[in-house]
């Protein structure tokens, strides 16, 4: 019995280490990646801020939150191809990646040119102006043509930003990383230039937006022309039983990340109408900055989900409570830390850094950031569940917020005022979604502890 037990831990020993410096390297790179992404609304704000003007900026941002309610356009399969890529890769099944890549690929291509064609054809239809509630110097065509150009973006972007959950499924976290700080700082340099040669507005937005979808293009024919020419998406490989298992293995994840995406990007749009545009800009400049700290816990987390689903599959629960405890601890380091520094001298930071005022309000800056180091706790419990596909408590929780926080945020918007938003957001966040995380977390450790009897069962067998 104790040669198969040390046979065992031989065998999780190498494997854990490996999964561990693998996590280490992505973490690293994603802490790298988020300086680089913190730094580019430090440079671009007050560059761009009085370029538009107070109306024109808000009317931007709140373009940009309505193309993120739009996550959810993939229809979960970047999240569901991931799932499925990671045991190809573990076996080495480039025929079966082959054929789910291909699928997903083929999939959102299509939805992206149906989305664009029929975002165009309809444009003249919708009423752009009376959605952001534009008022001041700001015409209608402007609001046309700054909501067309980001909603295209986006659109074409759906299938090309696949290729991070593809490099992360093949255990290429750094390197996704390293494009993704890329296509940043190009998007940095490429609205600088404009706003230096004094051109358009609606150019600068333009270019803000194509910049990454160029960086995502290129990191697609890089990663498949010259890394793993195996796995290249092609027309012949698409195949309709992989389309069907990762449409169902991505119709939860789909769900879920309509009612998330609505629940986070809805502050804009909510105060947009309680209070005016000009509002919009005095909230969305130090949320902006904040949620470089949310993006920076997402992505030193998303590796743990493919790590995660590794070691479920072979049973190192221990593993996985151990690295949940200490991913845990990194990600409300590194959300709470910057945090603080915002609010203690966020009111400085921004009078020296922003040549319009926005005020000084620091009850709003610590919302913002309670909100964030909620977020940041529960992060690691949520790649556990997602590496098992463990959805349906995440997915109550998240609507349960998602009525409540909606509610909420627009009477203390009207009552109170923009400071009270965050905090209405992380109240409503403790009592939702908080239990909800906590239950589906110790749900998934228990769907993988194995009974006491089959465990006596193997080992005797393993001693006769």
């Amino acid at each position: 019995m104790s040669s198969g037990v040390a046979e065992r831990t031989r065998r999780a020993g190498p494997a854990g280490a490996s999964r561990s410096h693998r996590l280490v390297s992505g973490v690293t790179t994603a802490l790298l990646s988020r300086v680089a992404g913190f730094v580019v609304p430090i440079v671009l704000v007050p560059v761009t801020l009085p370029y538009f003007g107070n109306d024109l900026y808000g009317l931007w941002m709140a373009v940009a939150s309505l193309a993120g309610m739009a996550a959810f356009a993939d229809l979960g399969l970047g999240s569901g191809l991931m799932t499925k890529l990671a045991p190809c890769y573990a076996h080495g099944d480039t025929a079966r990646a082959r054929r789910y890549v291909s699928s997903a690929y083929l999939t959102l291509t299509v939805l992206a040119f149906g989305l664009t064609g029929l975002l165009w054809l309809t444009a003249g239809a919708v009423p752009w102006s009376a959605l952001f509630n534009v008022t001041g110097q700001v015409t209608p065509e402007q609001t046309r043509m700054i909501s067309l150009i980001c909603l295209t973006a986006f659109a074409l972007n759906v299938p090309l930003s696949l290729i991070a959950r593809v490099q992360y499924a093949y255990q290429q976290v750094g390197r996704s990383n390293v494009w993704q700080t890329a296509g940043s700082l190009a998007a940095l340099a490429a609205v600088l230039g404009v706003v230096w040669a004094d051109l358009s507005p609606l150019l600068v937005v333009a270019v803000s937006v194509a910049t990454p979808l160029l960086v995502n293009l290129l990191n697609t024919l890089w990663f498949f022309g010259r890394q793993e020419p195996g796995i290249r998406p092609t027309p012949r490989a698409v195949d309709a039983r992989a389309a069907v298992e990762l449409t169902r293995l991505s119709g939860l994840f789909f769900v879920l990340t309509v009612v998330i995406s609505f629940a986070t990007n809805a502050d804009t749009l909510i105060i947009a109408h309680a209070l005016g545009l000009s509002a919009v800009a005095g909230y969305v400049v130090p949320a902006k900055l904040l949620s470089q700290l949310g993006q920076l816990v997402v992505l030193v987390n998303v590796p743990l989900w493919p790590a995660n689903g590794e070691a479920l599959a072979q049973g190192h629960l221990d593993w996985v409570r151990r690295t949940t405890r200490r991913m845990t601890v990194l990600s409300v380091l590194a959300a709470g830390l910057p945090a603080a520094v915002l609010v203690a001298f966020g009111d400085r930071l921004f009078a020296a850094w922003l040549p319009v005022p926005m005020g000084d309000d620091r009850w709003l800056l610590a919302g913002l950031g309670v909100w964030w180091l909620l977020q940041a706790a529960l992060s690691p419990r949520f790649m556990v569940q997602n590496a098992d596909g463990v959805i349906v408590p995440q997915l109550v929780g998240w609507a349960a917020f998602l009525v409540l926080s909606a509610l909420g945020k627009w009477y203390a918007a009207d009552r109170v005022g923009v400071a009270a938003v965050p905090w209405v957001g992380a109240l409503g966040y403790a009592l939702t979604v908080v239990p909800a995380a906590l239950y589906g977390y110790h749900r998934t450790l228990r769907r993988h502890r194995r009974p006491a009897t089959e465990t006596e069962g193997v080992v005797a067998h393993v001693v006769r």
